[in-house]
């Protein structure tokens, strides 16, 4: 049975933007004489950019401000969304849904400018479409508040909701958030207790009803 609403990541989930983000952060790191760690990308995968700083700040030494380190990440990122692509499957799932009148959002833990930017590079927008970004809220993932700002925009019950993320701090939010969530990794791996692990566009599919 199709869902009421469906509550969508945006990195990794909706556009394989996880690879821009890690090589816009490891130029960042050099241009400012730190070493990237080799389990950069576990570490970093779907955390918000404030606690990413306080990791570079707090173990690697990082010298700025925040505001400073975060416009150097972002200077190397933005040239990058030239080359973004869609996760395969996953917008024409998005596309989909939106034509049977289920109720989405996207979701994500990147800042307001990379949210935009992402979506309309990936042709993803429309009048009336509803994104939360780390700047719409208090609390970023693996925090439930994010999750709980689409339901209330969205007009429906958490529980009435799926989310969607490829992420272990996604994929807690939208557990504590009260949704039927579901983990698609990028490379198949256990989920949180409680996900429902897909490796495929074909099994979300089939978890949508579709």
């Amino acid at each position: 049975m199709t869902p009421k609403a469906v509550f969508w990541d945006m990195d990794g989930t909706l556009v394989d933007s996880e690879p821009l983000h890690e090589a816009a952060l490891v130029a960042a790191m050099r241009n400012v004489g730190l070493v990237p760690p080799a389990n950069l990308h576990e570490r970093v995968l779907g955390v918000a950019a404030w606690p990413v700083y306080e990791m570079m700040r707090d173990e690697f030494g990082l010298d700025l401000p925040f505001d400073d380190w975060i416009i150097r990440k972002y200077e190397h990122y933005l040239p990058l969304v030239e080359r973004l692509q869609p996760r395969p499957g996953a917008i024409e799932i998005f596309n989909e849904l939106r034509a049977k009148g289920v109720a989405q959002a996207v979701v994500s833990n990147s800042d307001r400018m990379i949210v935009d930017a992402n979506l309309r590079m990936v042709g993803l927008t429309y009048p009336g479409m509803k994104t939360i970004s780390r700047n719409d809220v208090r609390e970023g993932k693996p925090h439930a508040e994010p999750f709980l700002r689409a339901a209330y925009l969205a007009g429906v019950a958490p529980a009435q909701a799926v989310a969607i993320d490829d992420s272990w701090p996604g994929a807690m939010a939208g557990l504590a958030a009260g949704m039927k969530t579901i983990f698609w990794p990028e490379v198949p791996m256990a989920g949180p207790p409680g996900a429902i692990v897909i490796n495929s566009a074909e099994e979300l599919r089939a978890q949508l009803g579709l």
